[in-house]
């Protein structure tokens, strides 16, 4: 009766009906996981596969774990690897930079250093709140864990018992993306964490005394070479100080206008002086000439005389 069942299943496929399970031989069940493997999107879990081809797990390990290293014996352009809890199919990393050519078609969607910072806190706190985060990182993170979220990396965890706070931590895309099969594959911190030597100069150093005031520089017109501190002035001196030098520079004009009308009136009174000079002197000058001219009409006159008497 099996023998007659057989001859209406596919060609080289063996299936036997054991209540509501399908058994299936060795050969069948290689090509069944490398077909449901091919059609996911996520790494799955080997008790899923078993149930998909009725085999115990056991089977499907090992026959997975053949498959990975005939396609690495092969140098196939992909690659199986079980990761984040799951199997699944990934590219070779020779092959990559033309699957990242044809599939970004040159451009690469990465993490900008804040979400990387971000992320990191979230993997090593979780769950954690957005608060947490943000006191951790010294800026606030809400935009960045919008970003962590849309791009499948971070997810809700529920809320905090005593704040009501949303909890986030990381996603199984976050493992794969990775390359970690779970939280535990995280590198150590401590490695790069600074030393408790470095650690308490940085803490002495912010406990240290202020530093002294200089004593202020001696004053250029002191006549001793000792310096000269100005007494603390309050408000009041300050405005006693204000108006006497108000009163100085009124002093100051007054005095260069008054300076200024007696050069003026000096200017005036020597002016003065010159001008009277001039006059006198002109009034010599016509002195002299009437006089010459009163010589020269005697002469004239003498003359005349002599010549009527020998004439």
């Amino acid at each position: 009766m099996g023998g007659e069942d057989e001859e209406h299943l596919p060609p080289g496929q063996t299936a036997v009906p054991v209540g509501d399970e399908v058994v299936v031989d060795d050969e069948t069940m290689r090509r069944a996981l490398e077909a449901i493997l091919m059609v996911t999107d996520e790494p799955l879990p080997v008790l899923t596969m078993a149930r998909s081809v009725g085999r115990p797990t056991g089977d499907v390990a090992a026959a997975l774990e053949e498959l990975a290293a005939e396609y690495t014996e092969q140098g196939r352009g992909f690659d199986l690897r079980e990761v984040g809890g799951g199997w699944r199919y990934y590219t070779r990393a020779e092959a990559a930079p033309y699957v990242e050519r044809f599939v970004l078609d040159g451009q690469q969607a990465r993490l900008t250093q804040a979400a990387l910072e971000t992320l990191a806190v979230v993997a090593y706190k979780q769950p954690v709140s957005r608060a947490r985060v943000s006191a951790i990182r010294g800026v606030n993170v809400d935009g960045v864990m919008r970003t962590l979220v849309a791009r499948g990396l971070v997810e809700e965890a529920g809320s905090d018992t005593e704040s009501q706070a949303t909890l986030y931590r990381t996603t199984t895309y976050f493992l794969e993306r990775m390359g970690m099969q779970s939280l535990d594959d995280l590198p150590e911190l401590a490695p790069y964490l600074p030393d408790m030597d470095d650690i308490e100069d940085e803490l002495a150093a912010q406990t240290l005394p202020p530093a002294p005031t200089p004593d202020p520089q001696p004053s250029p017109d002191a006549e001793s070479g000792e310096a000269e501190t100005a007494p603390a002035l309050d408000s009041t001196s300050t405005e006693e100080a204000t108006d006497a030098e108000e009163a100085a520079e009124v002093e100051e004009a007054a005095d260069a206008e008054e300076a200024a009308d007696a050069e003026e009136a000096a200017d005036a009174e020597e002016a003065a002086e010159v001008e009277e000079a001039a006059e006198v002197e002109v009034t010599e000058d016509v002195d002299v000439e009437d006089e010459v001219d009163v010589d020269v009409e005697d002469a004239a006159l003498g003359v005349e005389a002599g010549v009527r008497d020998g004439g």
